[in-house]
């Protein structure tokens, strides 16, 4: 897979396969890494970070599944459709599509991240990076632009560089701006590990002012099109609770022409296509 070309998805924000395992909330040991630590070039890293991803849009059909510890599971279909702009990524989604209860977002990601939201009975509003989305369900818009929000945070501390699960990774820290801190006390930071060949996300962990875990994202299992890896299974996992939500892709198509103007918050509203695109490839499992 050519460098750079995992797909940075909602948010983008994927691992690799081989990334999957049991997660540390605590950094990897240090066993790759001779000498002090090169800030500037950790800061390099990072802005190539920011512009990893595929060229063109793309379009994913998923299942959103809240997966209580206690409970049962609950399952809810969308459709999705992401691109860049000049900000960065943009993602705009919707759940129960031509359903009474549908659901409608609009995330774009960036140096000033914002999320827009539309139900059935209202119009379009600016809505909060943390509420959820879908229901009391544990996943938010943050979670799934975790990794490329805190890219454009601009306290950033390079943590290590060694090996995680066998590869070779970046640790960073990423704090958040003082308007971000003041609104959510809650958060102290954002720690990601980069895979250096590839250009992605290991594993990105929320951490709370009492320096614990609050939630972590992986990526369960890949399929490749085009030569891209497309995430098939992405869990946000909140830590205390122990309660998850999924995002299970069903089917994907890369590489579509979409203009800029239909991830306009304005164009929320619009009717959606309700075919699927050219190139679009079902999972079938």
């Amino acid at each position: 897979m050519a460098k750079g070309r995992a797909l940075f998805i909602l948010s983008a924000l994927f691992s690799l396969r081989a990334f999957a395992g049991p997660i540390s909330t605590t950094p990897a040991p240090d066993y790759g890494q001779i000498g002090p630590l090169d800030q500037a070039a950790g800061r390099t890293a990072i802005a190539q970070f920011r512009q990893a991803g595929i060229p063109g849009s793309y379009y994913m059909e998923f299942a959103l599944r809240f997966l209580p510890r206690r409970g049962e599971e609950q399952v809810v279909h969308g459709r999705l459709w992401g691109s860049r702009n000049e900000q960065g990524s943009v993602l705009k989604f919707v759940l129960n599509p031509g359903a009474a209860n549908e659901r409608r977002w609009l995330l774009q990601v960036g140096p000033e991240p914002a999320a827009w939201s539309r139900d059935g009975r209202g119009a379009t509003r600016s809505a909060q990076l943390l509420e959820p989305l879908w229901d009391h369900w544990e996943m938010t818009p943050f979670d799934l632009e975790m990794p490329m929000i805190a890219l454009y945070w601009p306290d950033e501390t390079l943590l290590s560089v060694n090996r995680l699960f066998g590869r070779p990774a970046n640790a960073f820290l990423f704090r958040p701006p003082a308007a971000f801190a003041a609104q959510h006390p809650e958060i102290h930071a954002v720690r990601s590990y980069f895979d250096t060949e590839y250009d992605a996300p290991r594993q990105t962990e929320l951490v709370g002012a009492n320096g614990r875990t609050l939630k972590t994202w992986i990526c369960q299992d890949l399929k490749k099109i085009a030569e891209i890896m497309v995430p098939k299974e992405f869990d946000v996992r909140n830590e205390t609770t122990r309660d998850k939500t999924r995002l299970d892709v069903t089917g994907a198509a890369m590489n579509l022409p979409r203009s800029p103007a239909f991830f306009e918050p304005a164009r929320l509203a619009d009717a959606l296509d309700p075919q699927r695109p050219p190139g679009f490839v079902d999972f079938g499992d």
